[in-house]
């Protein structure tokens, strides 16, 4: 049985902040965020005492459009280092790798580069590729992630499988993903278990990364956060695609570690935030619930949302009705 780590006044050491608003936030606007954006992004990230910031995806360019899609969709390392400089602080920058779209040919060793960790995104099917895009990044002198997607659609013999790959691999932290944003915490509770079995035995984390299409986001990440997850991935304001993410101005308020601040976050969202939010939509919405609550892919979702779609009863029976 699992135990709590903690109550609710305990400062946890092992606890990692990890913002995500640049690469979950680029997928509302293809990734064309302006270099002031993302300054005063990285500086509110410094200030906030955020021990991760993920700056975006290094998609190579030889597969999807450098016309169509902004820079922080490629992460070229002048680009990241326009921003960060050297980063002499001690927030670590990560980037994301998607499987089938980031090529291990064009990924750096780390001396030559300002990023500290690659985050490997990967379905079930794809593990094979994604244990050897590990091993080159570590093999590299990276730390890092993997977020095995769309879990909530994996059987559970399937799923520990995938784990027992993992425990053999050099990944320093195994991500639970709740893709479809479908999970309720008393799931998020027996994932962490399981999730927490393997990475213990093996010397490694856990971390969570919560949508918040039925609006438990924040409660799932702080359940798998109580019962022993280390890495906590959050957006600013919840900025990502859909439904959106935990909101760091969430957690960090719930944290007791006074290293994190509050008033930079709320500095970001008065000056950017409010702004932006005229131009993009994302967060909860009725379409986003509904695929949240049937366990579907938010495709549909998105193309309610993009389309304005407002009816909402048709949009439920497209997808309950065969």
């Amino acid at each position: 049985m699992i135990e709590k780590k903690g109550s609710i006044l305990t400062v946890r050491e092992d606890i990692k902040v990890f913002d995500c608003t640049i690469r979950d936030g680029g997928l509302v606007n293809n990734y064309h965020f302006t270099d002031e954006f993302v300054k005063a992004h990285y500086e509110t990230c410094v200030a906030a005492g955020v021990d991760y910031m993920e700056i975006g995806k290094n998609v190579s360019p030889t597969i999807m459009s450098v016309d169509e899609y902004g820079p922080w969709n490629f992460c070229k390392e002048e680009d990241i280092r326009r921003i960060v400089g050297e980063n002499k602080t001690n927030m670590k920058i990560a980037v994301m790798s998607d499987i089938g779209r980031s090529l291990k040919e064009e990924l750096r060793p780390k001396s030559e580069s300002v990023v500290d960790m690659i985050r490997i995104a990967t379905y079930i099917h794809q593990i094979p590729a994604a244990i050897e895009l590990i091993e080159d990044a570590h093999a590299k002198g990276y730390e890092t992630t993997v977020n095995i997607m769309a879990i909530s659609k994996s059987f559970d013999d399937e799923l520990d499988e995938v784990l027992a790959q993992l425990a053999k691999t050099n990944v320093d932290v195994i991500y639970i993903a709740d893709s479809f944003g479908s999970f309720y915490p008393e799931q998020i509770k027996k994932l962490t278990e399981k999730y927490l079995k393997v990475a213990q035995e093996s010397g490694k984390k856990v971390g969570i990364h919560a949508h918040n299409n039925l609006q438990l986001a924040y409660a799932n990440t702080l359940e798998a956060m109580i019962y022993g997850t280390s890495f906590l991935d959050v957006t600013i304001s919840g900025l990502g695609r859909g439904a959106g993410n935990c909101p760091l101005e969430l957690l960090i308020g719930f944290l007791k570690n006074p290293k994190y601040k509050l008033m930079p976050v709320l500095k970001f969202i008065e000056e950017f935030i409010v702004p932006l939010e005229k131009e993009l939509d994302w967060g909860y919405s009725i379409p986003y619930m509904l695929t949240g609550q049937l366990n579907e892919h938010p495709r549909a979702a998105m193309k309610a949302r993009d389309e304005k779609d407002t009816k909402y009863r048709e949009f439920y029976k497209t997808l309950t009705v065969d």
